[in-house]
């Protein structure tokens, strides 16, 4: 009988993780009317490392409670403004297609009303490049430079998230590092396979620290023996020039 490597132990779920820590939804309210806001706290969420914002608005006499991304410069007891005809100021939430181009924003849209799915991690934030009002289409250029095209209906937050500076920060202790993946369902610290014994890893054992094998494997392969490249199409890099479409 086969043994169960640690490596399934660790990444195999074995219960559900519990929602407690989480402070709710982070999501923009789904209506075109306007929304005036007040920020009552900043909070923070196990597992993520941008602050939350916790507004408290009211539409039309009926009062709501909003949890969005921090904005870098926001603070407690700033009033926000989430509707079409919200002035452009940091923190507040318009549809693309009245924010001028080369500003910067966060929490976008793809679609109307789905409630923001790009730039949302720390620091991260897109940069609106050119509005097509025949086509209502938004050109959209991203941290890693691609450029993406969205709805021009869809909504944004004004700004940067916050928390932009956490990967500077060293990690002196162990400790540390245990926590950070413990908050995000992960093990600390995480042994090579190379570096185990072959009754303990499908890739230990050796006079010195290799493989020994194709590291491809099946994926019809039984549970333990799926360790390396699992099912992979291809290997190895990548050759030629990327294409460019030019119109």
């Amino acid at each position: 009988m086969s043994k169960i490597i640690r490596k399934l132990r660790l990444e195999k779920p074995h219960k559900q993780r519990s929602d407690k820590y989480k402070k709710g939804d982070t999501i923009i309210p789904s209506t075109d009317k306007m929304i005036r806001g007040i920020i009552k706290e900043m909070v923070h969420e196990r597992g993520r490392v941008a602050p939350l914002s916790v507004i408290e608005g009211e539409c039309e006499g009926e009062k709501m409670k909003i949890l969005l991304c921090s904005v870098e410069g926001t603070f407690v007891g700033q009033k926000i403004l989430l509707g079409e005809n919200a002035p452009i100021s940091i923190g507040n939430v318009l549809p693309l297609k009245n924010i001028p181009e080369g500003t910067e924003v966060c929490s976008v849209e793809f679609e109307k009303n789905d409630g923001g799915k790009i730039a949302r991690s720390s620091g991260s934030y897109v940069t609106i490049i050119a509005h097509n009002k025949d086509s209502n289409i938004t050109t959209l250029k991203l941290p890693s430079g691609v450029k993406k095209n969205v709805s021009s209906e869809g909504r944004a937050v004004i700004g940067v998230v916050a928390g932009g500076g956490v990967n500077e920060k060293p990690i002196l202790k162990a400790s540390v590092a245990h926590f950070k993946a413990k908050a995000r369902g992960q093990k600390f610290p995480r042994v090579r396979g190379v570096a185990m014994n072959p009754v303990d890893h499908p890739h230990g054992g050796g006079n010195h620290q290799h493989i020994g094998h194709p590291s491809t494997i099946s994926k019809h392969a039984p549970p333990n023996a799926k360790v390396g490249l699992v099912g992979a199409r291809r290997t190895g890099l990548r050759r030629g020039s990327k294409k460019v479409l030019t119109k």
